[in-house]
């Protein structure tokens, strides 16, 4: 199945990503009206996006700019219907959310990280805000195929105004999205999401 189910992605457009940080609100709460249809939600134009590959589960992520070379784990959703987000470990890993596309499908594939890992110091994702519009993101599929993207935007987001329409809604070419958290810290982690917005521009055997 190339698509997520309608079910499951309900579920993830209603949620807040705090990836790495506190609790998450549960699905179905209602996203700020402002999000839905505004300019704000729409990423800025980016490169021209390629064919969209066969589907594949994607097995390694790479981020050449910020020194990212990780396993990628799959995230589904929680009990409690929200996101899932990668396990804290010593040996941080991202994690890819299983019912978005897989990269290089039509629509928004989802990879999920860590800032950072409590007391094992930073995350995977330490230093996702550092990237800028055309910095290049491969990940490699499980059929050997590596999916090429090019960053077309960064967002630092309020995690009150999580833009859930421009991360999860439909758009007409195979594109990605990178989620940390960022911002200020408080009392259960941190205020802010980081949200990077990418788009096919190639891909190859290695």
């Amino acid at each position: 199945m190339n698509r997520p189910s309608r079910r499951a992605f309900t579920a993830a457009a209603t949620a807040t990503l705090l990836a790495g940080c506190a609790a998450h609100p549960r699905a179905g709460s209602a996203a700020p009206a402002a999000e839905t249809g505004s300019p704000e939600a729409t990423p800025a134009p980016g490169p021209a996006s390629v064919r969209p590959l066969a589907r594949s589960v994607p097995v390694r992520l790479r981020i050449p700019a910020i020194g990212v070379d990780t396993p990628l784990i799959r995230l589904g959703l929680a009990p409690d219907g929200t996101v899932e987000v990668p396990p804290v470990t010593a040996h941080d890993r991202a994690g890819w959310y299983e019912h978005s596309p897989t990269p290089g499908r039509t629509g928004p594939s989802v990879v999920l990280g860590h800032v950072t890992v409590g007391a094992y110091g930073d995350g995977v994702f330490r230093d996702l805000a550092r990237l800028r519009r055309g910095d290049r993101v491969a990940a490699r599929l499980a059929d050997g195929v590596e999916a090429e993207f090019t960053v077309t935007d960064r967002r630092t987001v309020a995690k009150a105004h999580f833009p859930s329409a421009a991360v999860y809604g439909d758009v007409d070419r195979p594109e990605l999205r990178l989620i940390t958290c960022g911002g200020p810290r408080t009392g259960d982690g941190y205020a802010d999401n980081v949200i990077v917005f990418a788009a096919l521009t190639s891909s190859k055997r290695p």
